[in-house]
């Protein structure tokens, strides 16, 4: 396996782009040929796409503490799949215009934990379902100090209603392994602070 992908965008023809939905979210339809591996095109393929883009995550964490901060909030692509829909997660937003991730980070974590974020680790970027959205992440773990944070956090205007959980690092992976973490950036970040927290910690902290 070779470290380059085999075509690049300009193997993609796009014939017609639409707008299909527009509501809370936008879908768009893409009407698309591309190259084949074999040598060909792939003849005209029909594809629908949910306008997301760019997120950002922050998984906030006390390293003299060993203690990380999980918000609870209501979610309903999983009530709508009859599934627990008040999830465990790190803490994330959409990015507003001119902002860049590690600016969503700061600004996220203290409307929706209370936390300032004093650091600032890049982990991953990633996208969170490319066959059908465009929406992609960029995670961090974020330096923060946890004494005295919990309670209720949000913006009215925006409809958010979330809980702060102030959990040790411990506990965080007992509920990896219980299956309480369903929400895919939040599995991610958990199992990054799990494999990295003990040469994170010494740069935080000398």
């Amino acid at each position: 396996m070779t470290g380059a992908p085999a075509f690049g965008r300009d193997a993609v023809h796009v014939l017609r782009r639409e707008v299909a939905w527009q509501g809370y979210f936008r879908i768009d339809r893409l009407v698309i040929d591309h190259a084949l591996y074999e040598g060909g095109r792939s003849g005209e393929l029909v594809r629908e796409v949910l306008e997301r883009g760019a997120v950002g995550a922050v998984l906030p964490w006390d390293p003299r503490r060993d203690e990380l901060v999980l918000i609870e909030q209501f979610r309903p692509g999983p009530f709508a799949a009859g599934d627990e829909c008040w999830l465990l997660e790190s803490v994330a937003g959409v990015l507003e215009p001119g902002e860049d991730a590690a600016g969503l980070a700061h600004r996220e974590a203290r409307e929706e934990s209370g936390c300032e974020i004093t650091a600032l680790e890049p982990m991953y970027r990633f996208y969170t379902s490319p066959g059908a959205s465009t929406e992609h992440v960029e995670l961090f773990c974020g330096r923060i100090d946890a004494d005295g944070l919990g309670g209720v956090h949000g913006l009215a205007d925006e409809g958010e209603d979330i809980k702060v959980h102030v959990v040790t690092r411990t506990e965080a992976a007992s509920l990896l392994e219980r299956g309480r973490i369903l929400n895919a950036k939040t599995i991610i970040s958990l199992q990054w602070l799990l494999l990295n927290h003990e040469w994170l910690r010494e740069k935080w902290l000398s």
